[in-house]
């Protein structure tokens, strides 16, 4: 294979991920936050992989029509596995009812739910004497709440041998200014993973993080169209370029397979290092 060639904003390396796995076929999973960005190219990941997606989004229309796109994506693409169906549905994450339906739209379309990920999320600025008490509430219910949410919903419908993933960020372990709302949501749910972990492991369930740090999505467009903000961002990370959702993806497909079961408690890195620096 040769070698990866730097390429767009941030040196970004874009390039489907090349690992397969064999057991990922005809299982089922959930992801929220799906309509857009990282949520959808979870969604076409697994898909292309023969695993069947719900997915879920406050924005049901656009969540619609990413699926419709994703569907005549996949049936064009060349693949070595029958691409899994996706199915699209309506979730407010902050409403555990929500979860509980979308739970339920999964079992009702395919039988089982294999693999949940907690993706949906916001990214709010505000400097601390700016933050509203709205500001905070909202943040902590979608990206704390939302997590925990799902994971109820998910636990109480899986078998052993199931996994979940949750979004958290290098931001857990790294202060931003201006993102004190935000960082606080994301060390939240990185610590939440953790006591998911312990709780469910009695079920066999299984429930990492992913923690990215720049990755090139529209939450980091900001950064990557401020050249001198951008030379700062990539000062801080050892590997000198932004992440691809590629990369990340990659990561999630990892933690989802058997490749990772003795692998549980865990937020798992994706940030060229940066968190070290």
């Amino acid at each position: 294979m040769p070698p990866l060639a730097p390429t767009g904003p941030g040196r970004v390396l874009h390039q489907p991920a090349t690992a397969r796995y064999p057991e990922m076929p005809g299982k089922v999973a959930v992801v929220t936050g799906a309509a857009r960005g990282m949520g959808a190219r979870f969604a076409a990941g697994l898909a292309t992989r023969g695993v069947h997606v719900v997915g879920g989004d406050l924005d049901a229309a656009a969540m619609t029509a990413t699926a419709d796109e994703l569907a005549v994506a996949l049936a064009a693409e060349s693949v070595e596995d029958k691409p899994g169906r996706i199915v699209a549905s309506a979730l407010d994450v902050t409403r555990a009812e929500d979860h509980v339906a979308l739970a339920q739209r999964a079992i009702d379309e395919f039988g089982r739910i294999d693999f949940w990920v907690n993706n949906a999320g916001i990214f709010p600025y505000a400097e601390v004497p700016d933050i509203t008490p709205e500001q905070i509430r909202s943040t902590l219910s979608v990206n704390v709440e939302g997590v925990l949410f799902g994971a109820q919903a998910a636990a109480a419908r899986m078998e052993p041998g199931s996994a979940i993933v949750n979004m958290a960020s290098v931001s857990a372990v790294r202060v931003r200014k201006g993102r004190a709302a935000y960082c606080s949501s994301k060390a939240a749910v990185a610590h939440l993973t953790e006591s998911l972990a312990v709780e469910l492991g009695d079920q066999g369930i299984r429930v990492n993080a992913i923690a990215p740090g720049y990755i090139d999505t529209e939450m980091t467009r900001w950064i990557q169209d401020d050249a001198p903000a951008l030379a700062k961002a990539l000062d801080a990370v050892p590997l000198h370029r932004i992440g691809s959702p590629e990369e990340v993806c990659s990561v999630l497909l990892f933690l989802l397979s058997d490749s990772s079961r003795y692998v549980t408690g865990h937020s798992l890195a994706v940030d060229g290092g940066s968190r070290h620096v």
